[in-house]
């Protein structure tokens, strides 16, 4: 091994190392300021409602979401709210049978008295942003609400979270996320856990220590001021919605987080569609981190919030530094092994992720041996999923395109069993997944070459990086097996990671 290879293999390993430490100790201050903010997120639910209800318009983006459109249609005319103060906009650019079937339920909805338009575009320019911002053109309302297709919120959310808006300073209201269908397997049980992390601790604890934080795309509400007055949606980015918020907090407008107001969504069940979706906010995270980092840097904000607020923005940084220091791993335990035991204090912060996904699973897994079962295969997705993520950072980051926002397919089925097989899409997979198989045998072979060396000690973090990048591969391989069997959806092997399902 040339000795500049070595020299770079250490710096990249080093780089790696102290960075995932930073993530992990930022998991453990998450969990610090959470505890530290509840009696300020206990104080919300005290808010009385406005003595006149303002004007909200309601935008469904929606695309491809046949198997949903119902549903969606039925919770969002369900809301209690004066009906005079109420506009509903769904805003379509399907390319399927979803034109029609939305067209149908529009009009009967129109019929029945209640005050929805239909908004269909066949361009899709600006992804979902550039729907919000077409339907802004048209909007009615003081306040704009947005929900995903795949969200049912309660009769009372739209009152509940108005009431949330009694300062004029607040420009966007965000609730919390549910998992409708987390119990469909194990997998999906697991990745509610991993996503609570961020809905549960994280969100709360940035709400209710003054730091910044993201709308969620969905089952929140703007202040119609506060879109304009950051500059609207743009499309310069796949996380449309993470950008305007942070140019929002960066004029100087205040968010608040509801964690007690939950509306259930679906989960992808399918790990190629958790991969796209995965892909879409980690590029997104840092085209956004990269458009907004040097602004920040001169912003006139408090050090502590710049610092944590560029933290939170690269977030998805951490799967990049994983696969690196992954690699790097293994060059300099054959070469160098000395230089691994350099670290040895890194060790404390990555007790950071886990004690968040335990106070975060309490919400939905109140038993302790509920959580700890999950866990495991919580991390073999999180080490799994690394690789796929680390790709979508370095297109976000050196790439000039934006990229194609894919949606995440949505099935309204929560019960058990292959609903993958009753999509009724074309379902695609990538060939990431022999790569994944390739990462999975060099880490085994970093096994069987680096115990010699190192003893005991590097066997875990080697076998969580083998079993995980083969658990994702597999059990990706083992679905699209299952779907092409069915004779209605067919199996597609795509040659993009970002392709777009029909």
């Amino acid at each position: 091994m040339s000795q500049y290879l070595l020299i770079g293999s250490k710096l990249i390993y080093s780089i790696s190392v102290v960075g995932m430490a930073i993530y992990g100790l930022y998991n453990l201050v998450m969990v610090g300021f959470y505890f530290h903010g509840k009696r300020k997120t206990a104080e919300i639910k005290k808010l009385k409602p406005p003595e006149e209800w303002p004007s909200v318009t309601i935008q469904l983006p929606i695309f491809n979401e046949k198997n949903v459109i119902d549903r969606l249609l039925r919770h969002i005319t369900g809301l209690d709210y004066p009906p005079e103060k109420l506009q509903v906009q769904v805003l379509d650019d399907s390319t399927d049978n979803t034109v029609q079937e939305v067209s149908r339920l529009v009009e009967g909805y129109r019929i029945g008295k209640i005050n929805i338009e239909l908004i269909h575009r066949s361009d899709r320019k600006g992804f979902k942003g550039g729907a919000l911002l077409e339907g802004l053109k048209s909007a009615t309302g003081e306040f704009i609400a947005i929900f995903d297709a795949d969200f049912m919120p309660e009769e009372d959310w739209l009152k509940r979270v108005i009431a949330a808006f009694d300062d004029e300073k607040i420009g966007c209201v965000q609730t919390r996320w549910g998992h409708a269908n987390s119990g469909h397997s194990s997998f999906t049980r697991s990745v509610s856990l991993g996503l609570n992390g961020h809905f549960v601790v994280e969100q709360a604890a940035r709400s209710s220590n003054g730091l910044f934080f993201g709308f969620n795309g969905t089952a929140g509400i703007w202040r119609r001021a506060c879109i304009e007055d950051a500059g609207g949606w743009q499309p310069d980015t796949l996380t449309e919605d993470l950008d305007l918020s942070y140019r929002a907090e960066l004029k100087g407008w205040h968010f608040r987080y509801l964690p007690d107001v939950v509306v259930p969504a679906e989960l992808p069940v399918m790990v190629e569609s958790f991969k796209k979706q995965q892909y879409r906010w980690a590029k997104g995270c840092a085209q956004t981190a990269k458009k907004l980092y040097p602004r920040m840097l001169k912003a006139d904000i408090p050090e502590h919030v710049r610092i944590m607020g560029m933290i939170h923005l690269g977030g998805y940084f951490i799967s990049l530094l994983m696969v690196l220091s992954f690699l790097t791993l293994i060059l300099l335990g054959i070469y160098d092994p000395n230089y691994l035991g350099l670290f040895p204090y890194t060790l404390v912060t990555s007790l950071g992720p886990p004690l968040l996904y335990m106070v975060s699973g309490a919400e939905d897994f109140p038993r302790l041996g509920d959580r700890l079962k999950a866990f495991p295969l919580l991390m073999l997705i999180g080490y799994g999923i690394s690789l796929n993520n680390a790709l979508a950072v370095l297109d976000g980051l050196l790439s000039n395109k934006v990229g194609t926002f894919v949606r995440t397919p949505k099935y309204n089925d929560f019960g058990k069993g292959r609903v993958e097989d009753r999509s009724g899409y074309t379902f695609q997979v990538s060939p990431m997944v022999w790569v994944e198989l390739l990462f999975s045998l060099i880490a085994f072979w970093g096994v069987h070459l680096l115990y010699p060396k190192l003893g005991w000690s590097i066997v875990p973090w080697m076998l969580l990086y083998a079993f995980g990048y083969a658990f994702i591969a597999l059990f990706n391989l083992s679905q699209a097996i299952r779907h092409s069997s069915r004779k209605t959806p067919r199996l597609a092997i795509s040659n993009n990671s970002t392709s777009q399902p029909d």
